[in-house]
């Protein structure tokens, strides 16, 4: 019987490797998709636009505007000499912040007085307006602490000494991309395995496969086992680009990575298995591997932290297999952390695999009889 199985293992790949289509459905797409999440999905802010109006025209002014301009936070769009450009550079998203120095800016630090510096950010969108005055606040506290230790003044009474753990450049990078580890593998594997029944009831030879001597638990090993295969390769290369290409540390070890990622593709060949014993055809198989990949991605942790959802959706993340894969990878990326310390993330994927494993054997059978 297992050299029915292995049999049937093989004709699956056969019929996904070789076809050209197929092969490049799973070769390009997932590449493109690294290196567009790589470069283009960050929190990171470069280049920002700002447009500067310095009243002051001192040598201390001089030093805060040369602070931003040198900076590669920030680009220089416009200097102004008043202020009536400030609301159509802002309007137009010309420059993205305004910084005016008032004319008594000098006087005041010299006089041990607060000066004064205004920051005009453009607010339509909130998020990179928050960033923006970050890293404005950054550079005139930086101002700050030089001017007092140039003048011999004291500094101020509490100062911020911020050091970060595992990512010490703040890089989104690092953030992100192990992420793509988990999202690429899903929407691959999900693909492979649900498009698998499917696509042998359109063309006719499911009803064949049926009259074999083989059990139906051999048929859905024979499709499940190579979407696991084909899933474990594709994060394979996908965790090679991220170390060998963004540079990415690696500080864990391959073992506890590939525990998880096993149980991770086993969860879902087990979805995909469910869909593809409820499809027809190859379209409602690739329209409901769709219907959960997006709920799942946003569900994840991905992009958004889940102790920031309403605490229904944080239970409905519960049954969400790419939750914990996620904490599993980042975790081993980033953090080191070994077998012990993920316990509490394998368990729930193999909980999920096995009762996804068993419903689409019992959807299997429910279709077959």
């Amino acid at each position: 019987m297992l050299r029915q199985v292995f049999a049937l293992i093989v004709k699956e790949l056969l019929a996904v490797l070789r076809d050209p289509k197929s092969r490049m459905v799973l070769v390009g797409p997932p590449l493109i998709q690294l290196m567009v999440f790589g470069y283009a999905a960050t929190y990171d802010l470069n280049h920002v636009p700002i447009a500067i109006e310095n009243r002051d025209a001192s040598e201390a002014s001089r030093d805060l505007v040369a602070r931003f301009v040198g900076s590669p936070t920030f680009r220089l769009v416009a200097t102004l000499k008043s202020g009536e450009r400030i609301n159509s550079l802002i309007d137009s998203r010309t420059a993205a912040m305004v910084l005016v120095i008032d004319p008594r800016f000098t006087r005041d630090l010299l006089l041990h007085e607060p000066a004064p510096v205004q920051v005009i950010v453009d607010g339509r969108n909130s998020n990179t307006a928050l960033l923006i005055e970050g890293y404005a606040n950054t550079i005139l506290s930086d101002f700050s602490l030089s001017w007092a230790a140039e003048h011999g003044e004291p500094p101020p009474a509490a100062v911020l000494d911020i050091r970060a753990r595992y990512n010490p450049t703040l890089s989104s990078r690092w953030f992100i991309v192990p992420g793509i580890v988990a999202l690429l593998t899903q929407v691959v594997t999900l693909l492979v395995v649900g498009l698998s029944v499917a696509r042998e009831r359109e063309t006719g030879t499911f009803d064949q496969l049926l009259v074999t001597p083989m059990r139906q638990i051999d048929i859905l090993l024979g499709k499940g086992l190579p979407g696991l295969l084909i899933g474990t390769l594709e994060a394979s290369v996908i965790v090679a680009a991220a170390v060998l290409w963004f540079d990415i540390p690696l500080r864990g070890g391959l073992f506890p990575l590939y525990l998880g990622l096993l149980l991770f593709v086993t969860a879902v060949t087990g979805i995909g298995l469910m869909i593809s014993s409820l499809a027809v055809t190859q379209q409602q198989a690739l329209l409901g591997a769709f219907l959960f990949m997006v709920p799942s991605i946003i569900l994840s942790g991905f992009a958004t932290p889940i102790a920031n959802m309403p605490p229904l959706i944080q239970d409905f993340t519960l049954l969400n297999p790419m939750r914990y894969f996620l904490i599993v990878v980042r975790s081993v990326f980033l953090e080191g952390a070994g077998v012990g310390a993920l316990l509490p993330q394998y368990w729930p994927m193999a909980l999920i695999g096995a009762m996804s494993l068993a419903a689409a054997g019992w959807l299997f059978r429910k279709r077959v009889t």
